[in-house]
Order: structure tokens, then sequence, then C-alpha cells
């Protein structure tokens, strides 16, 4: 892109933001995100973006509506600034989980939300981990799909040595897995469950050898926690010797937290895509994706290749 490079967020996670700027050596874009007394949120950017390549980074996180609407309403003044391109940077992807109908009646809100982000104006999208890779094919638009697994690996190899076993907490995860035991070196193990319920999980068996062994259970996303606490009980009934949890967003949600620190679970290493709760417990490690979605950021405003940063 011929034109300057310019970073904006909103209100759901400016310290990332900040940190990315950091390692772009560029400023954060003044922009006024808040809201009116009725409710309503008020976006007012503060500088000239005529002909800009410009990046708005925002993690649709909870509250998720509200940080849907200020992503919506900046890509939207953009667009009418006459900005010449429009990157919506969302490192967690809000409503994710809801990319298929499960039965009768049911939206496929991850779709909804990747139409409302085309029609207010984004002209790309970059984000990390998407809960299943078929919500790029959800967008008419160019979609980046960067992966943690790189990050994580090198984390949790700094902390653990010897003989480990990487697990899959469900069949869908297993490429996932597969790749950290690539980077981590390690066998695999995968873990049978079922949902009988919304946000419901029900173990069912593990294929492959855990026993003696440190377990590291890889996952997307840490929701509510009920799967990593039974996944972790499962393991150490298999003679696991330690567990640990490596996950690129931690949601966190309800008394997740509580759950985990009465668990099996040793340690979990999650990265700031979403900001970590200040109740988190000393167990809990955060590894930063500023200096992987700057990166980014300068690769597609030079037109450089993405994918190589995976290679």
């Amino acid at each position: 892109m011929e034109g300057r490079l310019q970073v904006f967020t909103g209100n759901a996670h400016p310290a990332l933001a900040e940190a990315i700027c950091h390692q772009l050596e560029t400023d954060l874009g003044r922009a006024i995100v808040s809201k009116f007394r009725n409710g309503e949120t008020r976006v007012k950017l503060d500088e000239n973006v005529r002909g800009a390549d410009v990046f708005v980074i925002q993690p649709t996180s909870e509250p998720v509506n509200d940080y849907i609407m200020e992503l919506l309403l900046m890509i939207d003044a953009l667009r009418r600034a006459s900005a010449d391109r429009i990157t919506a940077v969302i490192p967690y992807y809000g409503y994710a989980k809801q990319e298929k109908k499960t039965s009768g009646r049911e939206p496929i809100s991850a779709k909804l939300v990747a139409n409302l982000l085309t029609t207010a104006g984004a002209n790309r999208v970059l984000a990390i981990d998407l809960h299943s890779p078929a919500i790029e094919g959800f967008f008419d638009i160019p979609v980046d799909h960067m992966r943690a697994t790189p990050l994580l690996a090198r984390a949790f190899r700094a902390r653990v040595q010897g003989d480990i076993v990487v697990v899959s907490p469900d069949a869908g995860g297993v490429g996932r897995a597969q790749d950290f035991r690539t980077r981590a070196q390690g066998s695999l193990a995968i873990i049978s469950k079922q949902h009988p319920g919304a946000d419901k999980t029900e173990m069912l068996d593990i294929v492959g050898d855990v026993d003696g062994k440190t377990a590291v259970i890889v996952d997307d996303m840490i929701s509510t926690g009920g799967t990593l606490v039974e996944a972790a009980k499962l393991l150490k009934s298999r003679g696991a010797k330690n567990i640990y949890v490596c996950a690129t967003h931690g949601i966190f949600a309800g008394n997740a937290l509580e759950m985990i620190a009465d668990s099996d679970i040793d340690e979990i290493i999650v990265t700031d895509t979403i900001p970590l709760p200040a109740s988190a417990p000393g167990n809990v490690t955060v590894v930063s994706v500023a200096p992987l979605m700057a990166e980014a950021i300068m690769r597609t405003h030079k037109g450089m290749s993405i994918s190589a940063l995976f290679t």
C-alpha cells in the first residue's frame, strides 16, 4: 500500500493495541469511543485518515455485543472518512462457537457477524485461531487466519522438559494438537467427548498413552472451564504425572477460574488476545501476541506473505 499506516482501537483491549503500536513504532490513532447517555455507542475519529491503510484492533470478547458495535461503527466512520483500506484486526472473534446449526430454528451467528463486518466497510480481516476454520469461508473479503501454536509451544517447552504427551480435548482439535506436538516434540493423545447440552461436556475415553507422562491439553479457547477440568480428571486417572493447558483465548466465563484452581491442572498458558481477569491465579501464564500481530500488520501493509510467519 502506498498510503500511510494508521492503527485505531476501541475499548475491548487498549493494552494490546498499545503493545502492537510499540512494536510497529507508531502512535495509536486518536478516537473517541464511548457511549451517549441513552446507551448508544459513540465513535468520533480525531485525525485525518483520507487515503490511509487503516487497521482497527478490537477483540470481540465480553461484553461481546458492545465491542462488536464499536468495531462496526469505527469501520463505518473510517469508510466515510475516505480511508483507502480498512483491516479489521480481531484477535478473538466472538460468536465463533455458533458457526453451524445444531438443531432447527437456530441462527448461524458467526456468519451474521461476518456479513456485518463486510457491510460496514471492512476490506479484509486478520484473526487469530478462529474456533472453526470454516468461518474463513463466511467472509467475501480476504481473511488472514493466524495461529498462536508456535508461541504457545515455545512458551511450554521453556517451562517443561522430558517426556510429554500432547492431548487434543476432542476430535476437532487434532490438527491443532498435531501442530503443537510437532513443535514441542512429544506423543499424541485424543479425548473422545460429547456435548449433551449447551456449555455441557461429557468425557468418554482417551486414545493414546499418558501413563507417567507430562500431559499438555491444547485448545483454542477456555470458556467455562468444564471441558478442561473433566479432561484433567480423566488424564489423572490414567496416570498422567503433571497436567498443563495451552490455549489461545482465555475467556474464563463465570466461575471458570475457581473450577480450574480446584482441579488437577498444574499450569495454564494463554495469550493476551483477551484481557486476563484481575482475579486470575498465579498458575495462569500469559504470552503476548503483540509481536506476531505487529509483524502480520506490517506484512499486510507492505503486501508480503503472512503464511511465511508459520512455516
